[in-house]
């Protein structure tokens, strides 16, 4: 079976159930595992280079470019315009047989409304399946799913199985913890709260979340909120940044007085987390950013769960 996949998640589900050799092209953002760089890369961004997010290089010196980041994506949204591009004539020698999609965020990846016309045009009209998990339950569906559709269901059940595993260990870990009221921002210029399957990781995690979207679409929250709310603890996984992004994206509001007043950043209880990699991306590394948040809220439980490639940082005023 020839799989074409146009999300990083479905990318990382394809790999984790062994189909790495029948995924035959990905998105350009498609990074993990290392093997899906070396796939035939399907999309482009259609941002201005300038606002282009590459994690792993230096980031933009530019204080602004979240904010301007925010505006073009709402400008493109509310015109109807695509933040993707697909190669459809790459997608038509490709012959793909099972093409991975979603119409889960119009921000995150080529819409399905585009995917869906370009496979028609295919001479042998593939299966499109179309993935929309909402919350950590959705995203074990998701896997099924998958391998459900790839002719792998034993597979699936048996990854399901080991991340439900991985949940089980964290829960009884955190049980006598103490839980901080904790904000995760999934931007920050403007703040937007954590949606969709953020509150079932804060809580996995051992924390109460604070001002989240359970299974809904992040929204915009005012600084007033955040000041009323004042969280124990803040994390911060902007869409689409590392670490270095987060913390720069940090460090362009750090003399806001919003920010600074914040009890959790006078503390030191505020991190930058590689969003990109594990929160934002509902796959097989899902049940890891729980591990990583519940290190940040509670070292003395959890050491040294924080991956080896830089998942977190913490940040102060």
């Amino acid at each position: 079976m020839k799989i074409v996949s146009l999300l990083p998640s479905a990318t990382e589900i394809c790999f984790a159930l062994g189909l790495g050799d029948d995924v035959v092209g990905v998105t350009h953002e498609c990074d993990y595992p290392p093997q899906a760089r070396e796939k035939p890369k399907l999309t482009r961004s259609n941002l201005p280079e300038r606002l282009q997010t590459h994690p792993g290089t230096q980031p933009s010196p530019n204080s602004q470019r979240s904010a301007e980041i925010d505006r073009h994506v709402r400008a493109n949204v509310h015109e109807g315009s695509s933040l993707y591009a697909l190669d459809t004539e790459l997608l038509e020698r490709l012959k793909p047989d099972l093409i991975i999609t979603q119409e889960l965020c119009a921000v995150c990846a080529v819409s399905y409304r585009i995917v869906s016309s370009a496979a028609k045009q295919l001479a042998a009209a593939p299966r499109i399946i179309s993935l929309e998990p909402k919350t950590l339950e959705d995203i074990y569906d998701t896997i099924l799913t998958v391998a459900q559709a790839a002719n792998v269901a034993e597979r699936g059940r048996r990854v399901v199985e080991l991340l439900r595993a991985g949940a089980d260990a964290i829960r009884v870990r955190t049980r006598a913890c103490e839980r901080p009221r904790t904000l995760l921002l999934e931007w920050i210029s403007p703040p937007m709260n954590g949606g969709h399957w953020v509150a079932d990781l804060l809580e996995l995690a051992g924390a109460e979340p604070l001002l989240v979207n359970r299974g809904r679409e992040s929204e915009v929250i005012t600084w007033a909120a955040i000041a009323q709310a004042d969280p124990d603890a803040i994390l911060v996984a902007p869409c689409g940044y590392d670490v270095a992004m987060a913390k720069e994206a940090i460090a362009s509001i750090s003399a806001e007085p919003d920010w600074a007043a914040l009890r959790a950043v006078r503390s030191g209880r505020a991190w930058a987390i590689d969003g990109n990699a594990y929160v934002n991306r509902p796959g097989p590394r899902v049940i890891r950013s729980a591990e990583i948040f519940a290190e940040a809220l509670h070292p003395e439980v959890f050491p040294g769960m924080i991956p080896v490639d830089g998942a977190l940082a913490r940040v102060g005023a």
